[in-house]
């Protein structure tokens, strides 16, 4: 099976992954690892941030909150839990700010696959998909995959 660019050309198309540091999004990592290896596809790891939004009051935030720098220090224990196990791989990352699912399917234009963790909470919530996923499933521009947690996780 040949995995080719949605732009053209030879080269295997990049996979897009929607990380978060959650445990689904490390599964997904995980998985993305070994199909990347195997179609010898570039891997571009993507942490999406943006500031709490408030009506009428302020939201009290921790000092030191910093969330692009969250979201860099994600990616690169991302990027390196993926490298350890597949040294090989080209692997590029993108700290990006605004909402992840926008943002997440406007990185998944020319991808030939985008991957998002999904983040089930208990049985009832795994069955669900989340707002972000379904956005990317209804809206990327390439084929959108949801890793769930395995289920032990989940009860």
């Amino acid at each position: 099976m040949e995995f080719v660019s949605s732009v053209g050309g030879d080269a295997p198309a990049r996979v897009v992954v929607g990380v978060d540091g959650s445990a689904s999004s490390l599964e997904a990592i995980d998985w993305v690892g070994e199909y990347a290896a195997v179609m010898n596809a570039p891997v571009e790891l993507v942490a999406v941030w943006e500031w709490p939004n408030s009506y009428g009051w302020a939201i009290p935030l921790p000092d030191g909150y910093n969330p692009s720098a969250d979201a860099e220090r994600v990616l690169s224990e991302s990027a390196a839990r993926l490298l350890e196990r597949h040294p090989g791989l080209s692997v590029t990352t993108k700290a990006l700010e605004g909402h992840p699912a926008q943002v997440l399917v406007a990185v998944s234009d020319g991808a030939g696959l985008l991957v998002l963790g999904s983040r089930g909470h208990g049985q009832f919530a795994g069955m669900v998909i989340g707002s972000v996923s379904e956005h990317c499933a209804a809206q990327a521009h390439c084929p959108v995959l949801v890793f769930h947690r395995s289920h032990e996780e989940m009860a």
